[in-house]
């Protein structure tokens, strides 16, 4: 139920927002603010743990017409066959390198640029592997409507070290990985088994919702 409710408040949001952009008549633009503003308290209800400012940021920082954010994750595997994972440190968990698209870089550039802030690592991004949408799979609930890119890339170094977000890096086989914590808002296990049957099946086909 919880995550259904995160999908509708972020449908809701973008309504609000796209309206308060195109919208023409100043009755119109007032009701489209209100929207937002009711469903700026909604998310309150639901996540009471949410500050004012994080709730502004949700709402309001956004303009124009609403469109998913997009993730970019890296897919790096070492000569064994292990996968990179760095543990965050915002939840001690394990996820693959990666995080929101900045303004300015191609998906690959942001591959390559992640892993080597959060593994300390150069990679050379080739191909990518799959698009999904997050509110498809089984992520916890979120309120931002995001799209997720998995990116291959060849390791140019395998000397790890960490970063400002992160406090280790390491490979994992599939069997390892299965016992770690993932840190689910980034990485779920069926994103690691995707991965893995990507890399043993040598698929050139991209996987998109």
């Amino acid at each position: 139920m919880e995550k259904e409710l995160s999908l509708l408040l972020a449908k809701l949001q973008g309504i609000a927002q796209t309206g308060k952009k195109y919208g023409k008549d100043v009755f119109d633009l007032e009701r489209y603010e209100e929207l937002q503003q009711v469903t700026k308290q909604l998310m309150s209800l639901l996540y009471p743990k949410l500050s004012e400012q994080q709730l502004n940021v949700l709402v309001e920082k956004d303009e124009g017409y609403a469109t998913p954010k997009v993730d970019v994750r890296a897919v790096v595997f070492n000569q064994e066959g292990k996968l990179l994972l760095v543990k965050e440190k915002s939840d001690n968990c394990w996820a693959l390198p990666g995080g929101w698209a900045d303004i300015g870089y191609s998906p690959k550039e942001i591959a390559e640029k992640e892993t080597m802030e959060e593994a300390g690592i150069p990679v050379k991004a080739t191909r990518l592997i799959a698009v999904l949408d997050k509110a498809k799979h089984d992520f916890p609930p979120a309120l931002t409507y995001v799209y997720k890119f998995f990116i291959r890339c060849d390791a140019q170094s395998e000397e790890l070290t960490v970063g400002l977000e992160t406090n280790d890096a390491d490979y994992f086989s599939l069997q390892e990985i299965y016992l770690l914590s993932l840190s689910k808002e980034r990485t779920i296990i069926d994103n690691i088994d995707m991965i893995f049957a990507d890399y043993h099946n040598e698929k050139s086909i991209i996987i998109c919702d």
